[in-house]
Order: C-alpha cells, then sequence, then structure tokens
C-alpha cells in the first residue's frame, strides 16, 4: 500500500519506512516559528528547563509580526522579550520591523522552508507552507518550547483528503476563491485534523501566490495542514531562495485517501465568506446590496505581489468610496519595495489608501484598522469569526483582492466586472 505526500514527509522525518492515518509519531523537525503574541509564553516554558543552547539556532524563526510597530506598551514588552531571547541564544532568524514581514509569507520569501520539511509554528496559520509541499502545522506554545530544546516533536498522523480541482478559472478567480469555496462546501470542521491534500489541472496553472492562499486557509476547514505536490514553479520559487538540499515527494497512485472531492472551476465564481464563518460563502452573484465601511488588503492570505497587482488593477484611475476606508497592507519589505518599484503604492494613495508597514494588525483586531460597533469590512485575511476584526457587533466579509478592491470603489460588496 502506498503513501501520500504528507504521510511520506511524516515517516521521513520519524525515521520510519512506513506510517498510517492514526498513529502517533515522534519526528525531527526543520523549522520552528513563533510570533510576538505565542512566542513569549514559549519562551517562558523554555527557560524553566535551564538550558544553555537551543536544539539549533538555524532553525528557529522568530517574526513580532501581530502588534507590531509595537502598538502599546504591552506589545512593546512582549516583543522585548523576544528579541532579547533572540539575542541570548544567538538565533539567527530574528526579523524585527524594517526587515520582518508577516510570518507566513516571509519564512518562504527568505527560503527558510523547502519542500518535503516538516515546520511547525506557533500560529494556525503555519500550515501556508504546504504550497511548497511541505509538511507544515500549527502547534502550542508549550509544544514549540519543546521543539526548541529538541528539536522534535509529538504528531498524530492525519488521514487525508484529496481535492481534484479541474477546469479553466473564470475572470477574477484565484485560490482564495477555491478554498473559501472548499471550504463552503465542507464546512469549518470538515478536515478537522486532516490533511488536505490539492491537486488537477487547475492547481496546476496556479500561481505560487495563489496556492499559498489555499494552503493557509485550510486551518479554517479545520485542518491538520494543506498541501500541494511540488511542480516546475515551485521549484523556480524556491530556486536561488532555498541553499540546502531538499528532498521532493509525490503521493502513491494507490496511496489511500480518506475521502476525494472533485471540482469543476469553471462553475466557481468570486466567492465571499458572510459573517461569522469562513464557510458562510456565497458566490458573488448572490451577494446582493451590503454597504462597507471599510476594506483591507493585505494579511498572510493575501498581502503578496500577486494580490496587490490585482488590486491596483482596479484602483488605478479609480477614487475610493468617499465613506470607507481602504488599508493596504503589503506582506514583507520586499513585497512592499517591489510594489514601490512597480507604481502600486502611487496607485493606492492616488486612490485615497492608507499603505501601511507589513503588520498582521487588523487582521486579528490587533490595530491598524479596528471596527466600531456596527460598521463592515471587506477583507483578504482569512477569519471572520465575532469580533476578529474589533467590536463584537461588527461584522468581516471575507474575499480575494479583486473584490475587495471593487468594493472599495463602489462602497458596497461588489464584483470587479462592475468596474471593469
Amino acid at each position: 500500500m502506498g503513501m501520500t505526500i504528507t504521510e511520506k514527509i511524516l515517516a521521513r522525518h520519524a525515521g520510519l519506512d512506513f506510517v498510517e492515518p492514526g498513529q502517533l509519531i515522534e519526528a525531527d523537525v526543520d523549522m520552528v516559528l513563533g510570533n510576538d503574541i505565542t512566542a513569549p509564553v514559549a519562551i517562558k516554558e523554555f527557560l524553566k528547563l535551564g538550558l544553555d543552547e537551543v536544539f539549533d539556532r538555524e532553525k528557529i524563526a522568530l517574526v513580532p509580526d501581530h502588534f507590531t510597530p509595537n502598538k502599546d506598551i504591552p506589545s512593546a514588552e512582549q516583543v522585548k522579550v523576544v528579541r532579547e531571547f533572540a539575542r541570548k541564544y544567538g538565533i539567527k532568524n530574528y526579523f524585527e520591523i524594517g526587515e520582518m514581514g508577516v510570518e507566513h509569507c516571509l519564512l518562504p520569501e527568505k527560503g527558510l522552508v523547502a519542500p518535503g520539511e516538516l515546520v511547525i509554528g506557533a500560529d494556525s496559520h503555519t500550515c501556508t507552507y504546504g504550497a511548497l509541499g511541505a509538511f507544515s502545522t500549527g502547534v502550542g506554545s508549550t509544544d514549540m518550547a519543546a521543539a526548541m530544546a529538541t528539536g522534535k516533536v509529538w504528531l498524530k498522523v492525519p488521514p487525508s483528503l484529496k481535492f481534484i480541482f479541474y477546469g479553466k478559472l473564470q475572470p477574477w478567480v484565484s485560490g482564495k476563491d477555491l478554498i473559501l469555496y472548499t471550504i463552503g462546501d465542507i464546512g469549518v470542521d470538515g478536515a478537522r485534523y486532516k490533511a488536505m491534500e490539492f491537486t488537477g489541472e487547475t492547481i496546476s496553472s496556479l500561481s505560487m501566490d495563489s496556492r499559498f492562499s489555499m494552503c493557509n486557509m485550510a486551518i479554517e476547514a479545520g485542518g491538520k495542514n494543506g498541501i500541494i505536490a511540488p511542480d516546475e514553479k515551485t521549484l523556480e520559487y524556491v530556486k536561488g531562495r532555498v541553499k540546502r538540499s531538499f528532498h521532493v515527494y509525490e503521493s502513491d497512485s494507490d496511496a489511500v485517501y480518506e475521502e476525494i472531492y472533485e471540482y469543476d472551476t469553471s462553475k466557481i465564481e468570486p466567492q465571499v465568506a458572510f459573517p461569522h464563518l469562513p464557510e458562510n460563502t456565497k458566490p458573488i452573484s448572490e451577494v446582493g446590496d451590503v454597504k462597507i465601511d471599510q476594506v483591507v488588503i493585505g494579511s498572510c492570505t493575501n498581502g503578496r505581489m500577486e494580490d496587490l497587482r490585482t488590486a491596483a488593477d482596479i484602483l488605478r484611475g479609480r477614487k475610493v468610496h468617499p465613506e470607507v476606508r481602504v488599508i493596504i497592507i503589503p506582506g514583507t519589505q520586499e513585497i512592499y519595495l517591489q510594489a514601490l518599484r512597480e507604481g502600486l503604492i502611487e496607485v493606492f494613495i492616488e486612490a485615497g489608501c492608507a499603505v501601511s508597514t507589513p503588520t498582521c494588525g487588523p487582521c486579528l483586531g490587533g490595530h491598524m484598522g479596528i471596527l466600531a460597533k456596527g460598521e463592515k469590512a471587506v477583507a483578504t485575511t482569512n477569519r471572520n469569526f465575532v469580533g476578529r476584526m474589533g467590536h463584537p457587533e461588527s461584522e468581516v466579509y471575507l474575499s480575494n483582492p479583486a473584490v475587495a478592491a471593487a468594493s472599495a470603489v463602489l462602497g458596497r460588496i461588489a464584483s470587479p466586472e462592475e468596474v471593469r
């Protein structure tokens, strides 16, 4: 019996020839990630061990990105804990403002994740790196502490679900729409502790940016990880970024899946997830008249170059609706700089948008765009839970960057076709 790509990666890192769903393993990790919210808790637990060294100074990444630039004294104290730990233990991959980015945009960009690797992070959206053909998953801060000390993690091998996408995408449809559609189909618990393997001709045609968006939101269906087998696009992306050897895996033809789903993407419109769950999706043609107060374009889901280019394509030569606030947040400094070089920042500012330094900011209700009572926002972020972006009586609607930009212009949730 064959294995899935997820099972193969876990088997190798556990030093085993074969693993199966439900099996408990102890696996070696290639990267341990923490941010300014989760790392301080992990650091506190690590220090209790009384160790003089971490397991590997090059295999830990600390990225203060949630409440940075520090919004208040408590957030400044949080980052100070992380900064001092990084200095004391010689953590090579510590990234602060001026050189940092939203962690799940930053690590792939810096070549800190490669195909076939095992990555854990004290952040649920660590599953993003599955777009590179890595097994990556979120863990708790205590697991992060143990991994910083030992380089190992305990895992239960997840069963795999296979999602086959075929057909030609409609205009303005991207990976964000495919994953929203999928979550709308199977629900926010439809893949609970399962590997979501995305494949098919449509996936092969997607850009890396769209693939990152899809794997990023696997957790919103309850997935243990999302993963896409590496192809030429993947290898081209990591070329020049990853400076070490790595192994490319793919699923065996006789691998066993708990369930297989097939989607004809030619029938999928741009999607909008209504409050207060990512599964509450509607095609753009069925949204109706929903007036909005704010638009956020950015986050670890949609703060990459493709996303900014799409938004700029719609906003170029237009003005933001006078009753709408628009916040654009590039995912990393490199993305910000590239957007500057391409003139996209000028497009945004001339349209009436505010452009921020890289930060998670409003995505988790941190800062840089908190909603007041009764306000509604369209966001390219990944969650729209009650109170996620501010007041518990505010509302967040999730969409791709094209829908978000069109909505910014018209002052209501809108299709990009309405402004083109």
